[in-house]
């Protein structure tokens, strides 16, 4: 598996990378990949089929200059930025028959995950349909595309949380996982105490990738560059709901 540590200055290049791989991969073009990146700015991102008003406080976002982006992946609205860790994973169907099946998949995945934290100290437990949790604290949340032949998931793996951020940025959800209960984002989000680095050698660790780090094509490159231009920087695409 190749290992992409790769993040940009944008939150658009950074969300278009993850489709660009995907699109790699499901040609054949692409090994499968895990990618680990973070976003030097806040800004709030959406699921891709989610509607806007009903997650964001789009009036706070505007008057603070923080964007508002939707991402090619399902899963619920979140605040990103420094000290969020994001990994991403786009894998052929073929080479992991663990993940053909949609919650086949979040078990394997979040499982690998879980044994990551578990190798740092940490006892974390598959909550919900894709989330992580420690003590009942949400420390991961994941989200999923899935093509005919490949797939991309991706979640974050949060050491630091920008409570007030959360708090100002992103209203209340309506669709909540049980044991979420009626908490506030304050209280039912948790944070990770290992560094970045001790995340991404554990996340590593369970997958079997190698410590060097690879390149991306050419390809990817010029798809997330059309991908920023015609999906991601774009009202059309943001405001679509």
């Amino acid at each position: 598996m190749r290992l992409l540590d790769l993040s940009f200055d944008t939150p658009e290049e950074n969300l278009a990378m993850d489709e660009a791989v995907l699109d790699g991969v499901e040609s054949g073009a692409s090994p499968a990949t895990l990618r680990f990146w973070e976003c030097p700015a806040r800004f709030v991102v959406i699921g891709s089929a989610q509607t806007l008003r009903n997650e964001v406080n789009e009036e706070n976002c505007t008057a603070d200059g923080v964007p508002v982006l939707r991402r090619c992946t399902a899963g619920g609205c979140v605040l990103q930025g420094p000290g969020s860790l994001n990994y991403a994973l786009m894998l052929p169907y073929a080479e992991f028959p663990e993940t053909r099946d949609l919650h086949d998949s979040y078990c394997f995945i979040l499982h690998k995950l879980s044994g990551a934290l578990a190798a740092l100290g940490i006892s974390a437990k598959h909550e919900g349909v894709c989330d992580l949790a420690v003590s009942g604290l949400k420390v991961s949340g994941n989200a999923q595309r899935r093509k005919k032949h490949a797939f991309l998931h991706h979640g974050t793996l949060l050491c630091r949380a920008d409570y007030d951020g959360m708090a100002r940025y992103l209203r209340e959800p309506q669709d909540r996982p049980d044991y979420r209960g009626g908490r506030s984002h304050r209280e039912f989000v948790g944070e990770l105490p290992p560094t970045p680095g001790a995340l991404r050698a554990a996340v590593r660790g369970v997958f079997s990738v190698e410590d060097s780090c690879g390149e991306s094509t050419a390809e990817e490159v010029m798809v997330m560059r059309r991908l920023v231009a015609e999906k991601y920087s774009t009202a059309e695409w943001t405001h679509r709901r």
